[in-house]
């Protein structure tokens, strides 16, 4: 009988401890906070694309994309980056149907302006190369 209270014991304190791990599991597993609103202005979303969105366009943008932009937004724009995971909100995610709804304006001016944690790329990158990631993540959104 003895052995059986203390079989019993060291089962409950067994299930505790896997009720635990399940628990911390879950807790470190749960989706980041999508962060604020982050509206552009109209004059911004107004703004339309000059840089024709062809296969020339996509290829420098995705060239771009690669270099400045996957590291954080993943391989398909998915937001699911390497570095996306140490970040306290999560990154947009450009193949979701909402993202066709933003104007390439409203996108460009995200892209020159940036937003902690995301730099602004208006001094690193010209008008044109922003112009053509803007090309290339919309061909996630298709």
């Amino acid at each position: 009988m003895k052995a059986m209270i203390k079989m019993s014991k060291q089962v409950r304190s067994l299930f505790l401890v896997l009720f635990l791990l399940a628990l911390a599991t879950q807790t470190a597993n749960a989706q980041k906070p999508k962060g604020l609103p982050w509206p552009a202005p109209a004059a911004a979303i107004a703004v339309k694309n000059p840089v024709k969105s062809d296969a020339i366009s996509i290829k420098d943008g995705r060239e771009l994309y690669i270099k400045n932009c996957k590291s954080c937004h993943g391989d398909e724009g998915k937001g699911d980056g390497t570095k996306a995971r140490n970040l306290d909100i999560s990154c947009s995610d450009f193949s979701i149907a909402a993202f066709k709804k933003t104007t390439d304006g409203e996108v460009f001016w995200k892209m020159t302006e940036g937003r902690k944690p995301m730099p602004s790329f208006s001094k690193k990158l010209t008008d044109a190369e922003r112009w053509s990631i803007v090309n290339y993540i919309r061909t996630f959104a298709k």
